[in-house]
């Protein structure tokens, strides 16, 4: 078999068998192939597409090319969900200890994020004493203890995946739905949990924009799941502004602790809430996503959401007073309010420009090397639909450097489209797929 004669029948638009796919992920994996001809070939499939039985073939040879991590071992319904990225999103910190706290076992694992902010083990960073690098036996026993664990990606999760996104990164082919779902549901096949909730996001500050190709890439990746034996459901959700109102690393772990305490933002309350529903029913805890809802708001009201997550913080090294007190959490040094320039509604937020104002200010990174600033970010105080005059704060800016605080507050006036048209909010939770 020789990787010419595959991009010659790519290129043509005929479909690899599976054995041809497993070749290619294994040779490639094992620096046989070079990437020259695996850019190519990821071009063609940019072009011509991928069918769903060769989608799934690419997954599962990129899941198994290096560990597939046994959780047999954990007493109970394992649930996993995975986002498609936004800004603002916070969603592990809050839901991950609701579930627990309705008795679902969430194992996760979580990469360092690109972008705007840090992921979230980035977040989880915030914690003094908190760790990620804990052992897989370390890992199962937390989750067995106290229901849930987040640890850092492993060297040998899906390493094939690593090597191939590299490469689409610097050759403009990221932007393929097959290339996209197998990326993402390789490392959730070899992670190992039974179901898995994915929660797929469209809009200017998601990677898919429209709804369509948000329901295509859904649709791809719950047929894979299913194939590979998950119980897998996908949620469709509203990135067209930031979700809540924190941007930005330690500012967004305070905004989870809020929600978990009850007063949280209505539309990341309700995301926290839908998907949790989901998660409880793929787990076998609940029969219907309104009993589930029942038992969630129950845990958030009883505190019982709360308390798990300072177990869980402990049981990592962390400090629990954090969780109590959100003032220990990282503070930026600057406090700067950005006033709007006129009255009328709020129209519009360019909801990849504030993820932009977020990373000029040190909250994300460029590459995995970049150093994260935990304590810098945004505080938005207005958002669509909502009415204000001229003076008004349109957010708090959180800033360690001054050079960083005027660019930052100059693109984040920049983002903002106000009018006097009346403009509806809208919901944050467009549909779902199973």
């Amino acid at each position: 078999m020789r990787m010419y004669d595959l991009i010659v029948k790519k290129k043509k638009g005929l479909e690899l068998s599976g054995d041809e796919i497993a070749f290619m992920i294994a040779e490639y994996t094992n620096d046989n192939i070079p990437d020259y001809q695996m850019s190519a070939m990821t071009m063609a499939i940019c072009f011509n597409g991928m069918s769903r039985e060769e989608t799934y073939e690419l997954t599962e040879a990129m899941a198994k090319s290096g560990e597939m991590l046994d959780l047999s071992m954990i007493k109970g319904p394992t649930v996993d969900k995975h986002s498609t990225g936004g800004v603002g999103d916070k969603t592990s910190l809050a839901l991950g200890p609701m579930a627990a706290a309705c008795g679902v076992k969430v194992a996760k694992m979580s990469g360092a994020g690109l972008g705007h902010t840090g992921g979230t083990t980035d977040k989880l960073k915030s914690i003094r004493g908190f760790r990620t690098d804990i052992s897989t036996s370390e890992f199962i026993d937390n989750v067995n203890r106290i229901g849930i664990a987040i640890m850092g990606q492993t060297k040998n999760l899906a390493p094939a995946d690593k090597k191939l996104y590299a490469l689409r990164d610097v050759t403009a082919t990221v932007d393929s739905i097959p290339l996209i779902a197998s990326s993402i549901m390789s490392k959730k096949l070899a992670a190992g949990a039974k179901s898995i909730v994915l929660d797929v996001k469209t809009g200017s500050g998601a990677f898919m924009k429209n709804k369509d190709d948000a329901l295509k890439l859904a649709g791809e990746m719950v047929e894979i799941g299913k194939r590979g034996n998950r119980n897998t459901i996908a949620v469709i959700t509203n990135m067209d502004e930031p979700l809540g109102y924190m941007v930005g690393n330690a500012l967004e772990f305070k905004e989870a602790i809020d929600t978990l305490r009850g007063n949280g933002p209505s539309d990341f309350t309700r995301l926290c809430y839908t998907l949790g529903s989901y998660m409880l029913v793929a787990g076998g805890i609940s029969k219907s996503r309104e009993e589930a809802l029942e038992k969630l708001e129950n845990a958030v009201t009883t505190g019982a959401a709360l308390d798990k997550l300072a177990e869980f913080v402990e049981a990592q090294g962390g400090d629990r007073e954090y969780i109590y007190n959100t003032e220990l959490l990282p503070k930026a040094h600057i406090i700067k309010e950005v006033k709007s320039h006129q009255s009328g509604c709020v129209q519009r937020i360019a909801c990849d420009e504030v993820g932009m104002c977020s990373l000029v200010l040190g909250g994300g990174r460029l590459t995995k090397e970049s150093e994260i600033d935990l304590s810098v970010g945004l505080e938005l105080k207005a958002k669509v639909g909502d009415y204000i005059n001229e003076g008004d704060t349109l957010a708090i800016i959180h800033a360690n450097d001054e050079d960083e605080l005027k660019e930052a507050a100059l693109r984040l006036i920049g983002a903002y489209t106000i009018g006097e048209e009346k403009v509806n909010k809208s919901d944050v939770i467009i549909g779902a797929v199973d």
